[in-house]
């Protein structure tokens, strides 16, 4: 039986009393302010936070640092912002007077501090080299820092200038390139400086002594993945060291390294032959809690907390049986519990664990906890959204009472109809419960007749979550008219890790069943929606199941839009960059595998005839563009309506902000040829 579930408070927390105004566009999308990044004072007053505003004209954002005051109550203030410079990454220092930043506003990204009370910022680095992020030791005695380095390299000096020659790339093993960039000889290198009233003096002290890797690791990795001890005396630090198998290894170590600069590197988990990351020390010095996989190669593997007692150097996994892949750690001000989030379901809450016994307690509700930062007086202060509203920050006690601490879009969503979620089950492949949310705007009950957009989450192991996101915010479809419909299908996280694992070498099956059970259970709980007047969507592993569906379900869907799409599965094999990831999920590399050719869409090419739209990004490396040039020369050479629309200054991801306008142009444009006739909402042809 399909249960339904209406989505709770924090969906309906920006509800304006003039209520159906008007829906979200693209526009109003690209343009919402960004909250990020939070951090708290040592009294717990104060808290710092960075805010990302867009700027159309000059097509990107600018992020400024704005402090707010939560015993005074007064309208946040900006403390640091020039110009067109951006200033992230807020950290207050040991006695609370300061607040240091990242900014480029000298013309090289370096870090900088401003007084609490105001004034003029000024600089603590001057490094000859851009800085990519930095970490306060706990003491302020010494600042972490780390850039991009030759392999080599042993400290932060000026690179020579490359002698004359060709321009050929030239590589003798992998990676030769990774997300978006091509390997140059260069590393993400960790680095220390001494600090003296606040300033960062004499050389900076590299860390990571003799290895060749990147630390944070590439081309996500930031912060979290380094940690100081509560003396400042060690660094904790992850990695995965380089050589011929980087490209098929998942195996991060954490590292303890010397901030003094010593040449003597340990690696405390070099007997984890899988993932171990996310160092992060206790307050108090006694423990250092880490997130650990067991299985090598398997990114999506569970990642269990690892705690580790300083004092005796012993580990001991924590809440071992607690089914979750946790996502952050953070330690409360006492040291005695783990502040956590974890996927559970489609939310992403903050969990609380205490040590040493294990006890997991959810503290938020509905929605999805980003940025987390302890809170001195208890608690902790987080970033939260939800499908219909969002990130802002919250304060969340001990025992899950939610405080509300910023609204920094309230301008621009007071004449915007806040959308509607309401989660969905089914029974799915094998007979598993299956889950699915149906967002749109209240209003489209009425219509009786509404078109859907079905978006298939990409991943595969991921899922759309009750977040909000930038890039497919299924409250634009809602807002031009849609009832966007999202299943989890076997494969997304959230659900157990027996769910997740379950996609493994059946990439067009089960989640394919899913998919067809979903809408079908949509359809009949759904009554105002017209399932004969629907668009199919994905991108990446979405993007994949577009051209499976193309190929399997080609009379279902009066449209296909397919963005960043896997075409001919034994050319992805061999030139996506994170060969651990497609040899894994497929089976091993292509000649190896059991049967190859089971789930490749190119098999199926000859059956497409639904008009399809394809994108993607030039520099995408995860799914080379190829597989989108393949996709639309197959649909043209077979006179199917199609359409080809290519950003070359986009990676696997379409951010910046007029780019991400046109994308958005571009498939509403399509939906709407199809679905309404007539390119509402974008630039169909």
């Amino acid at each position: 039986m399909t249960k339904l579930h209406m989505f709770g408070a924090l969906a309906l927390s920006l509800l304006s009393t003039t209520a159906f105004a008007r829906p979200m566009t693209q526009t109003d999308l690209a343009t919402l302010r960004r909250v990020a990044a939070p951090a708290v004072s040592p009294d717990g007053k104060l808290v710092a936070y960075q805010l990302r505003e867009t700027d159309l004209d000059a097509n990107k954002g600018r992020t400024d640092i704005w402090l707010l005051d939560r015993v005074r109550k007064i309208a946040p203030r900006k403390i640091a912002g020039i110009s067109d410079k951006s200033e992230t990454s807020p950290q207050f220092s040991a006695d609370g007077r300061w607040v240091y930043f990242l900014s480029d506003q000298s013309g090289s990204s370096q870090v900088w501090r401003v007084s609490v009370s105001g004034g003029v910022a000024e600089p603590v680095t001057a490094s000859p080299v851009d800085l990519s992020g930095f970490l306060l030791s706990p003491t302020n005695k010494k600042i972490a820092v780390w850039a991009d380095r030759p392999e080599g390299a042993t400290d932060l000096s000026a690179s020579p200038e490359k002698p004359n020659g060709g321009s050929a790339r030239i590589y003798d093993q992998l990676f030769i390139r990774h997300w978006d960039t091509w390997a140059n000889g260069e590393r993400s290198k960790l680095f220390t400086y001494a600090l003296e009233n606040g300033k960062a003096v004499g050389q900076a002290k590299l860390v990571s002594v003799g290895l060749i890797g990147d630390t944070p690791s590439k081309p996500h990795g930031g912060g979290e993945e380094i940690a100081w001890r509560a003396d400042g005396q060690d660094i904790y630090f992850a990695l995965r060291e380089a050589g011929t198998n980087e490209a098929i290894s998942t195996n991060l170590d954490i590292f303890v390294g010397d901030p003094n600069g010593g040449e003597t590197v340990k690696n405390i988990t070099k007997d984890n032959m899988a993932t171990d990351t996310l160092p992060a020390a206790s307050p108090d010095g006694k423990w250092l809690a880490w997130a650990a996989m067991k299985r090598p190669t398997y990114e999506a593997d569970r990642m269990v907390i690892q705690l580790g007692n300083l004092q005796t150097n012993t580990s001991a996994p924590l809440a071992a049986n607690w089914d979750v892949s946790v996502e952050s750690l953070t330690w409360a001000a006492d040291s005695k519990s783990l502040f956590v989030t974890a996927r559970d379901n489609f939310d992403k809450p903050l969990f609380r664990v205490d040590v040493p016994s294990g006890k997991v307690t959810r503290l938020t509700k509905d929605g999805s906890v980003g940025d987390v930062a302890a809170d001195p007086k208890g608690g902790a202060v987080v970033t939260m959204d939800s499908l219909t509203t969002p990130a802002d920050l919250y304060h969340v006690d001990s025992k899950g009472q939610t405080t509300r601490l910023t609204s920094v879009n309230a301008d621009k969503l007071a004449d915007i109809d806040t959308p509607r979620a309401i989660k969905f089950s089914f029974k799915g492949a094998n007979g598993d419960t299956v889950w699915g949310y149906q967002v749109d705007n209240i209003g489209m009950v009425a219509a009786k007749s509404v078109p859907v957009a079905f978006l298939v989450h990409g991943g595969p192991q991921s899922t759309f979550g009750n977040g909000w996101s930038y890039r497919w915010n299924p409250a634009v479809f809602a807002g031009a008219g849609y009832s966007a419909i999202l299943i989890d299908f076997h494969g997304s996280v959230g659900h157990g890790q027996a769910f997740t694992d379950s996609i493994n070498q059946d990439w067009g099956g089960k989640p394919f069943e899913d998919l067809k059970l979903g809408f079908a259970a949509a359809e009949k709980q759904f009554p105002w929606i017209n399932a004969d007047n629907a668009c199919a969507l994905g991108g990446s592993y979405g993007g994949y199941m577009m051209s499976w569906i193309a190929g399997n379900w080609p009379d279902r869907f009066k449209c296909i839009v397919n963005h960043a799409g896997i075409t001919d599965s034994r050319s992805m094999s061999l030139t996506t960059e994170e060969l651990w990831f497609d040899e894994w999920d497929q089976g091993g590399v292509w000649w190896k595998r059991k049967d190859p050719e089971k789930f490749n869409p190119f098999n199926h090419i000859s059956k497409w005839k639904t008009p399809m739209l394809v994108t993607q990004g030039e520099k995408d490396y995860r799914v080379p563009y190829s597989q989108s040039i393949m996709a639309f020369t197959a649909l043209q050479r077979l006179n199917v309506p199609s359409r080809l629309v290519m950003f070359p200054d986009e990676n696997h991801w379409i951010l910046k902000p007029r780019n991400s306008i046109q994308w958005y142009d571009e498939t509403l444009g399509w939906l709407g040829k199809w679905t309404k006739g007539g390119g509402e909402g974008g630039s169909s042809r």
